[in-house]
């Protein structure tokens, strides 16, 4: 097995995590020197090419005026820097001991795909619903056409010996107050999408959430799911560390970050999407974000590599239910995904865009856990249960703060005590 997931696959074999960071820059300069940072961080790593916010949303002429005047970008646009200049931030770092992903957010990513296909590059991620209702307002019928087109682009790598690798966003949807079975069953959805489409390498992705005990049960049903789902698939699973309010404390961020990677290791993913003590502030610098490389790796290896036996709460259930229905609305998957959005069958708690029903909501009970309080058109008719929801502006945003004020508090604990 070659490529980005080989490489992953190796080193699950070998029993480490693979860690990565969020690293973009506008300066090619300092992009190549943030790659060359990772690679040389001493631990088990892939590089990270994450492009600048024109770039997602195809307002190239805005990233050529920000050439013109100087202007810093907050990733790196790799559309419009010229190829021999992407090139030559990837010459001697890219290669089987260290792959580098392109990461965008874009609901309509041909140019991005073709940009990063001509550079050598062959991994990147997202996918027709999850990198299109949470960023944009860019009709899903038209984000379907558009991933398809750039999911074909990538899988006709095959034909010249690359092994092109997809990884779905499905699992971050909204970043926070978004019910696990529904990130289980969004994820596994693009990666099927993603294989039927001609691409046999994916990694199924899955937020940490507000709860261990409900973020271990997910990660279960994740993996039982891709097992049954995805047959001759090389598929892995990658966790990102909490996407929602930071904790703004250096021992909060750090203590949640560190509890990111023993719930991968405890849950069986190979890959950890890591964020830094600046997260709270502003963008992480090269150094911040090899330190937090650095943390997950060792709590990483701290952690007993047993796996635990979560709890059976129904994610499994739920996320199969949802899964089988939109599988049943269309022989091309596609459609079947932009039809299930429109009808409310895939409906994302919080989420504006146009097409999502809008029709569920959820809260943080008084264990952490995520709950469903109203579910709207999804199939969980007698699989999840619902209670009272939130109905302040306040009670949202204590639930929306939960593990910022939870691993804050817990870090000025210790500070009082050391002193």
């Amino acid at each position: 097995m070659t490529g980005f997931g080989g490489f992953v696959a190796a080193a699950a074999r070998a029993g480490e995590l693979v860690v990565q960071p969020r690293m973009g820059f506008g300066d090619p300069a300092r992009m190549r020197a943030g790659l060359a940072a990772t690679r040389a961080a001493g631990v088990r790593a892939v590089g990270t090419l994450t492009l600048d916010s024109f770039t997602r949303v195809g307002e190239h002429d805005s990233v050529r005026a920000a050439f013109a005047e100087g202007k810093q970008l907050n990733g790196y646009p790799i559309v419009d820097h010229p190829l021999a200049v992407t090139r030559s931030v990837l010459d001697g770092l890219l290669g089987p001991d260290f792959p580098v992903q392109v990461r965008h957010g874009s609901p309509r990513p041909q140019r991005i795909v073709a940009a990063l296909i001509a550079a050598g590059l062959d991994a990147t991620e997202g996918g027709p619903i999850s990198y299109c209702l949470p960023y944009s307002r860019v009709p899903v019928e038209e984000s379907v056409r558009a991933w398809t087109e750039s999911t074909r682009m990538l899988a006709e790598l095959r034909s010249t010996g690359r092994r092109p690798h997809l990884e779905t966003f499905g699992g971050c949807m909204m970043a926070q107050l978004c019910p696990p079975a529904l990130l289980v069953a969004i994820s596994l959805l693009e990666a099927v999408f993603f294989r039927r489409l001609g691409v046999d390498s994916v990694s199924l992705s899955y937020a940490q959430q507000t709860h261990p005990g409900q973020d271990a049960e997910a990660l279960r049903a994740l993996r039982e799911l891709a097992a049954r789902f995805l047959p001759d698939t090389d598929w892995h699973v990658v966790v990102y560390t909490f996407m929602g309010s930071f904790p703004r404390t250096p021992g909060g961020a750090a203590a949640l970050l560190a509890e990111a990677a023993r719930m991968s290791v405890r849950g069986g993913a190979e890959r950890l999407i890591v964020k830094t003590v600046a997260e709270a502030h502003r963008i992480p610098t090269v150094e911040e974000n090899v330190d937090a490389l650095r943390i997950a790796a060792a709590a990483a290896a701290a952690q007993p590599s047993t796996r635990t036996t979560p709890e059976d709460t129904g994610i499994a259930a739920q996320a199969t239910a949802i899964v089988e229905a939109v599988l049943e609305l269309d022989a091309d998957l596609g459609a079947g995904l932009a039809r299930a959005v429109t009808t409310g069958l895939l409906d994302v708690p919080y989420c504006l865009h146009p097409d999502n029903a809008g029709r569920t909501r959820a809260t943080v009970d008084g264990a952490g856990r995520l709950q469903w309080t109203r579910i709207g058109g999804l199939p969980l008719r007698g699989l999840a249960e619902t209670g009272g929801e939130p109905n302040t502006s306040g009670q949202l945003l204590q639930a929306l703060s939960y593990l910022e004020r939870k691993f804050d508090d817990a870090a000025l604990e210790r500070e009082c005590v050391l002193t």
